[in-house]
């Protein structure tokens, strides 16, 4: 089994595609203004925004995207016009994260974390998958 596809509720869809284009991922599903499907720009996971009439309420999911280039790619986004709630830090938990949220409000963690990501000193049972 393997993680592909995460759903992220939005209340205008189109409006949420131009955020995330920003962000470099590629648009691979356009059926604005119901539904859309994004390609991350490295590996093969998925994501889309699906549209909702009202956004949930309460603290909702935390979508978490790895980026080798964390810092840069941060400080890029910022000269773009994308504000962060918090920029790149370290984590106790051996991860470096920056936080933003996207134009419905939905949670986005852009972080590098490389073999702690799967491998933190503290795994359970401490082997490979």
């Amino acid at each position: 089994m393997n993680l592909n596809q995460v759903t992220l509720p939005s209340i205008d869809v189109r409006r949420a595609m131009d955020f995330y284009r920003a962000l470099g991922f590629v648009l691979i599903v356009d059926s604005a203004p119901r539904y859309a499907r994004f390609e991350c720009p490295d590996g093969g996971a998925t994501f889309s925004l699906h549209q909702v009439p009202e956004l949930p309420k309460g603290h909702g999911v935390v979508v978490y995207f790895e980026c080798d280039d964390l810092d840069e790619r941060c400080e890029a986004l910022v000269k773009r016009g994308i504000r962060f709630e918090s920029a790149p830090a370290d984590q106790p938990w051996l991860w470096r994260e920056a936080y933003l949220r996207d134009p419905d409000g939905n949670l986005l963690c852009l972080y590098r974390a490389g073999e702690n990501r799967r491998f933190p000193p503290w795994r359970v049972g401490r082997g490979a998958g």
